[in-house]
């Protein structure tokens, strides 16, 4: 890639627990979100977000991308990724600064230092800062501000929401991507980045509980007032449907997960008593017969559990269902469930959608990319976009940049060695020529100065 198409194209790299997925995108002449390229394999090297083994992990990693350069016709090595697993955890610290001035405005700067305080915290061995996001400000008693910056006071105060994680998790992760022969712009936290892609504006405003229900773990984004409040992940998703599915029908896995995808329903209610499955028996035994009544009740128990979770945290972060006016956004495969936005609104009481990341996305998309499943994948290009727009540099331009000015100040210092060593050679070779003359002219005048011989 030119550096200029570098800067204009983006590629992501979503690396969950059933599958890898690797998009490319660039922005229309409106802004909007044009997917190029995308790349979908099956991952085996991950366990509940987390990756657990490497060599399954690189392979998985390489072949997306090389299935996404194929699709979009071009190469690229920069790629923003995505982080979840168990081992993420939140927290609430408020950070004070005092100002030197009070009478002067309140800048950036300021806002800066006071998140950098933030990474200055002790957190437990083994964990690090993923993401710093302020919450509210108080300037000197004036509290609730949501942007500072203009305001004069000489203390400013702020709430932030900390997000930590593992940091030999993320450590397997850059392992992984730079074994595949990739760079890392940045990594986001899938959440977060799914709920750039599947939520509204006025939703984050008035309070919403995104759901996204991955295979290995489901991930709960609490916004309101177009502010993240909270964070978590619970350690179970689609995989323990088809366990419970495995388990329940006594069949084989693979069976298990094709009667969840194309037979599972989320609300035994809506499925009739009578209907049955035929699937193949094991060899030399005869077909087995499944009630898909039987079916959707082993998944509504587990779904019921699972939305059980999601409500213990919206109530731990203080909210109760009622405050959440933009009720629960369900996104991620196993949103993909049938009826399982109806469960929700029946099981919690809340209003509930299927997310899908169709917001940002230009006109002309495939149809597939308005699957659930690629919300956090299109959310993490719509992040690398906004990092673009911060002014963050990627890691490769940065290098290129680097390399191409050594290169022009060791062309240039090379020049002006060569200039200096032949005005050195001109000057030598015409102070040679002024010598012999000064002293051929030496010798002339000697000998017509010379007085006469006295024998003439």
């Amino acid at each position: 890639m030119t550096d200029t198409t570098q800067t204009q194209i983006i590629a992501a790299l979503d690396i969950g627990t059933t599958k890898v997925c690797a998009l490319v995108g660039r922005r229309d002449v409106h802004g909007r979100l044009e997917i190029l390229g995308t790349g979908k394999v099956e991952s085996e090297g991950v366990m509940r977000g987390v990756v657990s083994n490497i060599e399954k992990t690189v392979r998985a990693i390489s072949e997306a991308r090389a299935q996404a350069e194929q699709s979009c016709g071009m190469s690229f090595d920069v790629v923003h990724v995505g982080i979840a697993g168990q081992h993420i955890k939140s927290l609430q610290h408020r950070g004070m600064l005092v100002r030197d001035n009070a009478q002067s405005e309140i800048s950036q700067r300021d806002i800066d230092r006071l998140i950098s305080d933030m990474h200055k915290l002790v957190l437990p061995p083994g964990d690090k800062i993923l993401h710093v996001i302020p919450q509210e400000y108080t300037v000197d008693s004036e509290q609730g501000i949501v942007d500072p910056i203009g305001m004069s006071g000489g203390r400013l105060e702020a709430n932030f929401h900390i997000i930590t994680g593992q940091i030999t998790a993320s450590n397997n992760i850059s392992r992984c991507v730079e074994r595949a022969g990739l760079e890392m712009a940045g990594v986001t936290l899938e959440p977060i980045a799914s709920s750039a892609s599947v939520l509204y504006e006025d939703e984050k405003q008035a309070g919403v509980a995104l759901v996204d229900i991955g295979g290995g773990t489901t991930d709960i984004t609490i916004f309101q007032d177009g502010i993240i409040r909270h964070t978590a992940v619970i350690p179970f998703g689609g995989n323990v449907f088809t366990k419970d599915i495995k388990s329940g029908c006594t069949v084989m896995e693979h069976h298990a997960e094709k009667l969840k995808v194309n037979y599972g329903s989320a609300l035994a209610s809506e499925v009739f008593e009578n209907r049955l499955i035929v699937i193949p028996g094991l060899r030399g035994r005869d077909p087995k017969e499944i009630s898909e009544k039987n079916l959707a009740l082993i998944i509504q128990a587990r779904a019921e559990e699972i939305l059980d979770h999601v409500m213990w945290e919206i109530r731990r972060a203080g909210f109760e269902g009622q405050q959440l006016i933009g009720g629960i956004v369900l996104t991620g495969g196993g949103a993909l469930l049938k009826d399982l936005d109806k469960l929700t609104a029946l099981h919690t009481g809340m209003t509930a959608r299927i997310g899908t990341p169709i917001e940002h996305l230009a006109h002309g998309y495939q149809e597939r990319l308005t699957s659930p499943i690629y919300a956090t994948g299109v959310g993490l290009l719509l992040q690398g976009f906004a990092d673009l727009d911060a002014g963050k540099i990627f890691p490769s331009i940065a290098k290129k940049k680097a390399e191409e000015e050594a290169a022009a100040q060791a062309a240039a210092e090379a020049a002006e060695q060569a200039r200096t060593q032949e005005q050195a050679k001109e000057q030598e070779a015409v102070g040679a020529g002024s010598t012999w003359f000064e002293s051929a002219f030496k010798k002339t005048k000697e000998w017509f100065e010379a007085e006469p011989d006295s024998d003439f």
